[in-house]
């Protein structure tokens, strides 16, 4: 359930939000950590309450709608999975990171670890090209959201957002696949 705002009243603050979408967020971050090793040491709900924190750190922040909101969600998700992978890689004093190819079936696989900080990268150069495109990765990848979840909070078909998702997954792993000197 999600609460309209009438014109000319102030929109809901994160306190007011987040017991009315608690679930959702968990279920998107239950998804986005299922590719995640046995031992990872960040769970499902410490991101929900992580990203929660990060919303709520601004008292004065409102959110205008859905879309809204699952956008800052989804923004404060994705900093919280690369500061994590940051910290953790810094532990190993530059170990290496082993090449996760970003392609559907690894997207989807409850089984594959993802490389935070290659798809954060790659994520922002994304940004740079084409903000959309990004946009939706945000929400596909790190709200969690599928293709009609999608389509809803963007106002675009499924089959729109089914063809989008496809060229970004296509930059992501071109760029990701550059960037560590093999041919795409």
């Amino acid at each position: 359930m999600w609460m309209q705002v009438a014109p000319g009243k102030t929109p809901p603050s994160t306190d007011v939000l987040l017991p009315l979408i608690y679930d959702e967020l968990r279920a998107a971050a239950h998804r986005v950590m299922a590719g995640e090793a046995t031992g990872h040491t960040l769970r499902t709900t410490a991101l929900v309450h992580e990203a929660y924190m990060k919303l709520g750190a601004d008292p004065a922040a409102r959110w205008e709608n859905k879309r809204h909101y699952y956008n800052a969600a989804a923004v404060a998700m994705r900093r919280i999975l690369v500061d994590h992978a940051r910290a953790r890689l810094a532990q190993k004093r530059g170990g290496e990171q082993t090449h996760v190819p970003l392609d559907e079936q690894e997207l989807a696989s409850p089984t594959a670890p993802t490389d935070w900080l290659s798809l954060d990268a790659a994520v922002a150069a994304l940004q740079e090209r084409d903000p959309a495109l990004a946009n939706l990765v945000m929400l596909r990848y790190f709200a969690g959201l599928g293709v009609e979840q999608v389509a809803v909070a963007l106002g675009e078909s499924p089959s729109t957002v089914a063809r989008q998702w496809r060229v970004a997954r296509a930059f992501l792993e071109r760029y990701i696949s550059e960037q560590r000197g093999n041919e795409p």
